[in-house]
């Protein structure tokens, strides 16, 4: 009794209407930044390769059917988060929606989504930062360079890069929502600028030959690819945590969500093209720097610091913006009384939950430095699929419950585009690996554990008023 008890959204809506501490500083063209911050990263440096590998020229499909689930999912995101402006993205409208136990379930998701996300993101980071270094001449001491265990032959203890550029981007958060949109708008401009030069120049360097056969593993590899490569679209939903902190979030959040979405999916269609028609894709077995890899054989060496620049920073921001979304997560969960109260404090001075931001960030700083991440981005993609799932079903639900709300963005074509959504999310979730599987159930387990121990006692809905 009570697990499905829900939040009033009328009482949200007047929540929404009242300032919490937090800074409106974001406008729609923040918000974009802020998406493509999130997005371009890992998945356009990085998981290319790896998707290459299982889906061939096919990649290209991959990317498309990636989009589409995202696609859906963003519509549905968006209308929530312009009805309810509160932090807490999927977390906060599924209580509103589906119950406690549903949004306590969607926020533990959440919770491993951005934070092995944010440690995996500096682990990355760690390996091209490491590579610009070499470049200079510079190396560190062997013991410094990795987690133990997580390069063969090697004695190596901490991933120091990786733990410094975590706790970096905590200190920019923690003092300032407006400090750091200021550097993540620098960034992602820049590291666009590098991805459109790579398109410019590379497109030069195709050989037809390349793409032939088209579906080497069949419409199989494209499907396991998507599965891959959804990785690379993580990032737009954390455009919504930050709600609270939006000028106008009623126009401005569904801008931010689907422009920024679909910037991103253009980019990445057009540069997977480009890399399987410059390198015969069985040559991508075991590269972590495709992009690099397209240059050398395309012998445009002198570009490849370019993009060691572009791929630095890239993470840089997806650290950010994740990290960020995290503690914005945590700060809804807080105030319902589902979390310690340390995670709602605002710091007065800085306007952020400055104790929350440095508690996490220190705890994927360590993540990222003792714990090598080589198989977690499926890990990360199956609990952003299941809350995607979630939240596309909530769009459902209250449009049939409470039809009369006032909706400044309305998902079209309800319920065919959230059914898509649900459709699209459950089958890529269909294509990961057994052991994905156990290690979700196994977390949601510990979740369920936590929920029942602490949160459900704690909860401001279970207490007398």
């Amino acid at each position: 009794m009570g697990l499905m008890r829900k939040k009033s959204v009328q009482g949200m809506l007047a929540f929404a209407q009242t300032s919490q501490g937090l800074r409106k500083e974001l406008s729609a063209f923040d918000l974009t930044m802020l998406g493509i911050g999130a997005i371009i990263g890992t998945g356009i440096f990085v998981l290319t390769g790896t998707g290459a590998t299982v889906a061939g020229p096919g990649l290209v499909l991959s990317f498309v059917i990636g989009a589409l689930a995202c696609g859906f999912a963003a519509l549905c995101y968006a209308e929530f988060a312009a009805m309810l402006p509160i932090s807490g993205s999927t977390y906060t409208y599924a209580y509103a929606t589906l119950g406690e136990l549903v949004a306590w379930i969607i926020g533990w998701d959440l919770m491993l989504e951005y934070l092995l996300a944010s440690s995996a993101v500096s682990v990355g980071w760690s390996g091209y930062f490491q590579s610009l270094l070499a470049g200079f001449g510079v190396t560190l001491p062997e013991a410094l360079t990795a987690a133990a265990g997580a390069v063969p032959g090697k004695d190596t203890l901490f991933n120091l890069p990786a733990f410094c550029i975590a706790m970096i981007i905590t200190g920019l958060l923690a003092f300032g929502i407006k400090e750091s949109k200021r550097v993540n708008n620098i960034v992602v401009l820049i590291k666009v600028a590098v991805v459109v030069l790579f398109i410019a120049i590379g497109m030069w360097h195709v050989k037809p030959v390349n793409w032939s056969p088209a579906l080497p593993y069949g419409f199989d590899g494209v499907f396991h690819g998507a599965a891959i490569v959804f990785f690379s679209f993580l990032g737009f939903d954390a455009v919504t945590c930050a709600a609270e902190e939006v000028k106008d979030p009623a126009r401005d959040i569904p801008r931010g969500v689907i422009w920024s979405l679909a910037i991103c999916s253009l980019l990445y269609v057009i540069v997977s093209a480009i890399m399987t028609g410059i390198v015969p894709y069985a040559q991508f077995a075991g590269i972590d720097h495709p992009v690099s890899l397209a240059l050398q054989v395309a012998k445009l060496d002198w570009f490849a610091g370019f993009v060691d620049l572009g791929a630095i920073l890239g993470m840089m921001t997806v650290i950010l913006v994740m990290t960020y979304g995290q503690t914005r997560i945590l700060l809804a969960m807080s105030r319902d009384g589902l979390l310690p109260k340390v995670f709602s404090d605002i710091n007065p001075k800085y306007g952020t939950p400055y104790k929350a931001t440095w508690l996490i960030g220190t705890v994927i700083a360590l993540i990222a430095g003792f714990v090598p991440l080589h198989t977690l981005a499926e890990l990360v993609n199956i609990g952003t699929l299941a809350a995607f799932s979630l939240i596309a079903l909530a769009v459902i639900v209250l449009r049939k419950r409470e039809p009369d709300l006032p909706r400044k963005f309305y998902c079209p074509a309800v319920p065919y585009v959230p059914a898509l959504a649900i459709l699209f999310c459950v089958f890529l979730m269909t294509q990961l690996s057994a052991l994905t599987w156990v290690f979700f159930v196994g977390w949601l387990l510990i979740g369920l554990a936590v929920y029942f121990g602490y949160s459900r006692r704690n909860s401001l809905l279970h207490k007398p008023h």
